[in-house]
């Protein structure tokens, strides 16, 4: 259940090489954090959405704020885990994130499990937990307790089959432009999504664009659980790979395939870990259909990160096709 890391995107845009260094930015696309941390917010005040009582409202599902409650008293009664979690930085309202963030992918996985026909036992689901050392053992070193545990180990599993069916014939075909900050790659979004000749004038320096960068899932399964996989075509992304960091990214994706051929050895040997990242990633176009309105007490859901985010900490933009911003 472990998810992918971040990484340094940086890079120069000048200079000998820069073209190569414009194409690795690209794949640095790749490394926006895909992993779902241990945070979240407090549970506390009304939060102003359409249902009372609601934590999250996924299309017309509504999660309980009562549910997150009990998962998040669970996990704050586990002084060891809580304690390395503070050692670490993390808080109380990080853990309530955190929590939300599941309640949402798991509306998600269960939805497409149910139109894709996907079926994860629950033999499957005890053979995962025995192969991690039994689900006593899992549940004493998680935050969870045992029935939030086998759900999660469920979502994990239906992630990883949803992936296993897409990921041999995804591809991706991007323009990208590199940007200084966040004002420079919203105006750009802005002109790239609108066309015409304020978006050709984005192209005009090879040292900070590219045009036409197809990454391929299999062969980058780690670029597959990003934003960049989860944009229809048409749809532009303007983002920070990484905050700590001034390099900010605008891509428009000009193709998306589904039926790319792909080495069957390589498509093989990505990782379980990996293809949960894919899986999640495949919600995004559920999520941004079915809408997804987060409590403001435990702030906005970010499409980029696909979590819960404090206010504030959106990891940048997404302007989706005129005709489905239409629709």
């Amino acid at each position: 259940m472990n998810r992918g890391t971040g990484a340094d995107a940086r890079a120069p845009v000048d200079g000998p090489g820069a073209r190569e260094r414009v194409v690795a930015v690209r794949k640095q696309v790749g490394r926006v954090a895909a992993a779902v941390a241990v945070v979240g917010a407090m549970v506390s005040g009304c939060g102003g959405l359409n249902q009372a009582g609601s934590a999250v409202i996924v299309g017309n599902d509504a999660v309980p704020l009562g549910r997150v409650q009990s998962q998040l008293d669970v996990a704050l009664g586990k002084t060891d885990q809580i304690a390395q979690l503070t050692a670490q930085g993390g808080t109380s309202a990080d853990l309530s994130r955190s929590i939300v963030t599941r309640e949402v992918l798991h509306d998600l996985l269960r939805r497409r499990a149910a139109t894709d026909g996907i079926v994860v036992t629950d033999a499957q689901v005890e053979a995962e937990l025995a192969g991690s050392g039994g689900a006593d053992a899992v549940v004493n070193g998680s935050l969870y307790d045992a029935s939030t545990l086998r759900q999660r180990v469920r979502d994990d599993l239906t992630a990883a089959q949803l992936a296993q069916r897409a990921v041999g014939g995804l591809a991706v075909t991007v323009d990208l432009v590199a940007a200084t900050s966040r004002a420079d790659a919203e105006a750009k979004a802005k002109a790239l999504a609108s066309g015409g000749p304020a978006a050709e004038a984005l192209f005009g320096d090879s040292r900070t664009s590219a045009r036409g960068e197809t990454v391929q899932a299999a062969a980058a399964p780690n670029d597959a659980g990003t934003v960049l996989f989860g944009v229809p075509v048409g749809g532009v992304v303007a983002f920070q790979p990484n905050p700590q960091q001034s390099t900010w990214i605008v891509f428009k994706v000009t193709q998306r395939r589904t039926d790319a051929r792909s080495d069957p050895a390589t498509v093989s040997s990505i990782s379980q870990s990996q293809l949960i990242n894919i899986g999640d990633r495949l919600l995004q176009p559920d999520a941004e259909a079915l809408g997804v309105r987060v409590n403001p007490r435990y702030g906005v859901w970010d499409p980029i990160q696909l979590r819960v985010v404090a206010d504030g900490q959106q990891a940048g933009m997404i302007l989706q096709p005129a005709a489905a911003a239409a629709g």
